[in-house]
């Protein structure tokens, strides 16, 4: 795994790959870059010339790293099941939107592409630690089995049926959405949503649409996904009923099309949406403020 190389030196430019690596992994920027970090202590922490016999640093690193995510998914299944409401994946914004960009942030090394949206990463918390690690290095990184065994402890073929049943999880893919018609839907959803226009918004909404909203305790939202066309607008409409002062942004969440809210030019929520024949069918809003960081100076000039 990984880029070939034979001196310590070499291991800075694996970084940026371990990063989306463990991203994809974990589904959080801030436990990515641990689970890299730690990596490379262990990297250090080996004797000189140990280091020397290893002819491929970045696939030391990328086993090690992923072995770690291993053992943080298995710890937070754990920490899941005490959460308060659901839990999402932390969602990040496009760098290129970035005000700063100056790659000092784990979420300014990662690659966004249909492996990091919100929907996708939703689907891989529904996998087991080892299904989940089998198929984003498989399928997501294209590593070859027998290095995904090395990482599992297991053999190739068990590694195979992993990803297999990993790949069931994942469903029928649809026909994608063109990014020009899923940013033109978000965008009626903030106008309506912005004139408090309810029809409008039943209108976009698919009448089998849920929102899920992720606060963690630490900020006020639903405990438990709002299902239906109906009731999800009228939820959207009473957010706006009591929160005067907000403001909507459209941003990139993930890669694709997203909303951003904001309160005094404080980033209250991020939302993604799923959607399909021209109505949204998933509303993901994260509310929890420690997966809000990589917003914290994110959000650029100007109304979106």
């Amino acid at each position: 795994m990984g880029t070939a190389g034979t001196g310590a030196d070499e291991t800075a430019d694996e970084r940026r790959h371990l990063i989306n690596v463990a991203y994809r992994l974990l589904g959080s920027a801030a436990e990515a870059e641990d689970a890299v970090q730690e990596a490379y202590t262990r990297w250090y922490a080996l004797p000189q010339e140990r280091r020397q016999e290893i002819t491929n640093p970045g696939a030391w690193l990328t086993t090690v790293t992923s072995r770690i995510c291993l053992d943080v998914l298995g710890s937070a299944r754990a920490r899941r099941e005490r959460y308060v409401g659901a839990w999402l994946p932390e969602p990040l914004p496009d760098p290129a939107e970035r005000d700063h960009g100056h790659g000092a942030d784990p979420a300014d090394q990662l690659v966004m592409n249909e492996s990091v949206t919100t929907a996708f990463l939703v689907v891989l918390e529904s996998m087991t630690p080892a299904e989940r690690v089998a198929f984003v290095l498989h399928d997501v990184f294209r590593y070859p089995f027998a290095e995904i065994a090395g990482v599992l402890g297991r053999t190739p073929a068990s590694c195979k049926q992993l990803a297999s049943s990993a790949r069931r999880r994942v469903g029928v893919t649809r026909t994608p959405v063109p990014p020009a018609t899923r940013a033109e839907t978000v965008r009626q959803v903030k106008r309506a949503w912005e004139a408090k226009d309810i029809a409008a918004l039943v209108d976009l909404l698919d009448p089998a649409a849920v929102l899920t909203a992720d606060g963690g305790g630490l900020a006020g939202t639903v405990l438990h996904p709002v299902e239906g066309g109906t009731r999800v607008a009228r939820y959207l409409l009473a957010i706006a009923e009591r929160s005067p002062g907000i403001e909507l942004l459209e941003r990139s969440v993930n890669g694709t099309p997203g909303l951003v809210a904001q309160v005094a030019g404080t980033v209250t929520t991020v939302a993604s949406f799923d959607v399909a024949d021209g109505r949204v069918t998933r509303i993901w809003a994260v509310r929890n403020p420690g997966k809000l960081r990589p917003w914290t100076r994110h959000v650029a000039a100007g109304d979106g």
